[in-house]
């Protein structure tokens, strides 16, 4: 099996073939996914002459706390039913992070297929995200005075700038090509989209698109919002609301720092009058994303945590060191750290034996950075230990954090 960089032109019929035979691509999908690809790195795995594996990503930001990290997203991974289970993917996927890593990123994400195969190139779980799905007549917001402007596919390029543009959250990513948005408008099924401008503005503040199952009552599911401030999410809302007289169900992600649940008459009620109906509303958490730090210097120089500095050892274990070619600049980050985290925060390699020793994967400890979970409950659930004394201080220095939402599915 042969690793090499994507050529499109070289390339494209074999990826075409590839993703119609796992079922991800249909005949006129064939333009979007191009773009698609086109607008990142890519890698292919090549066997006997034709290209049966592929990973991608594409450039962003990620939110830490106030700061920005430069982000890897991992838009693809795709091994053909010919090679499966032959180690071709942790291969692509190792290779690509460490053509990343060199080229600046400081964290990797993706969505995962299950969970477990991405831990083995030191991923780790993100926070649980809410789906809502809701009768949008039952929305207790009112209807906005004014009526939107149409959003429709040609729209990408100012769509995605307010995307940009949008209100942001401890976790969440920017994905930086246009594409991203192109390419995700393209594919929606029966795909539309409202937005509002600032009054005699052109710039679009805010909008939502979405896609319809069945355009005459629903279910319609918002693929995403973007928004300034609470009165914009508020005024989007209502444009759900003012769908209710026809259409009977709509889903959506519940935004950072809001409880849809808030915004419902009489959720039980619905809930139990409709409950395995065609229309059933309900809330649906799932934990579908996961992230790993690439530059472990880099991204401590960017936490600021409240109270008294604390200082440890740090016994990191990142497994993608076992995938990468034995000629690779980047090696991964498994070794020994003295950790401080504190108001200034920082990561030397190194050891001092008058501190205590916390041991982890990379992936659980890209997760207590995050702040998915406290270090002891990763100590019961994931691979992470220390002395009790160490996880309580952890515990109580990374408390501020609150969960990480990474808003942008890719």
């Amino acid at each position: 099996m042969r690793l090499r960089d994507y050529d499109a032109a070289r390339d494209r019929d074999d990826v075409h073939r590839m993703w119609k035979g796992i079922g991800w691509l249909k005949d006129d999908q064939e333009e979007a996914i191009d773009l698609f690809i086109s607008a990142g790195r890519a890698v292919v795995g090549e066997v006997d002459g034709e290209v049966e594996g592929l990973v991608a990503s594409m450039p962003g930001l990620i939110t830490y706390q106030q700061d920005e990290l430069a982000l890897s997203a991992i838009t693809a991974l795709t091994i053909s039913r010919r090679v499966r289970k032959r180690g071709l993917g942790k291969r692509l996927m190792a290779r690509l992070l460490a053509e990343d890593t060199a080229a600046g990123a400081q964290v990797a994400a993706l969505g995962m297929f299950e969970q477990g195969y991405y831990n083995q190139l030191g991923f780790g779980t993100g926070s649980y995200e809410h789906w809502a799905s809701l009768d949008p007549v039952e929305l207790k917001v009112p209807i906005p005075e004014r009526i939107p402007r149409r959003l429709t596919k040609d729209d990408w390029a100012l769509v995605h700038e307010s995307r940009l543009k949008r209100m942001r959250a401890h976790g969440s990513c920017h994905v930086l090509p246009p594409e991203i948005t192109r390419t995700g408008m393209m594919t929606a099924r029966n795909g539309f989209g409202f937005g509002f401008s600032d009054a005699g503005g052109s710039e679009l503040t805010h909008h939502l698109w979405c896609s319809a199952r069945e355009p005459e009552h629903g279910p319609y599911q918002v693929f995403w919002t973007a928004y300034r401030n609470w009165g914009q999410f508020l005024e989007l809302m209502g444009l759900i609301r003012s769908l209710g007289d026809q259409v009977r169900l709509v889903s959506m992600r519940e935004p950072p720092g809001i409880q849809l649940q808030d915004l419902l008459n009489r959720p039980f009620a619905q809930r139990r009058a409709r409950e395995a109906a065609k229309f059933e509303t309900k809330v649906r958490a799932v934990a579908y994303w996961q992230m790993r730090i690439c530059d472990l210097a880099g991204c401590l120089a960017h936490t600021h945590l409240d109270g008294d500095t604390l200082r440890f050892n740090l016994a990191l274990d990142d497994p993608i060191s076992d995938y990468l070619d034995t000629d690779a600049a980047w090696r991964g980050l498994s070794g020994q750290y003295v950790v401080t985290l504190g108001p200034e925060s920082a990561a030397e390699p190194g050891q001092d034996e008058a501190l205590p020793t916390l041991q982890a994967s990379l992936g659980a400890f890209t997760r207590l950075w995050l702040g998915v979970r406290s270090a002891t409950s990763l100590a019961v659930t994931d691979d992470l230990a220390g002395p009790p004394s160490l996880l309580r201080q952890l515990d109580a220095q990374l408390r501020c954090l609150p969960a990480p939402r990474w808003d942008w599915d890719f």
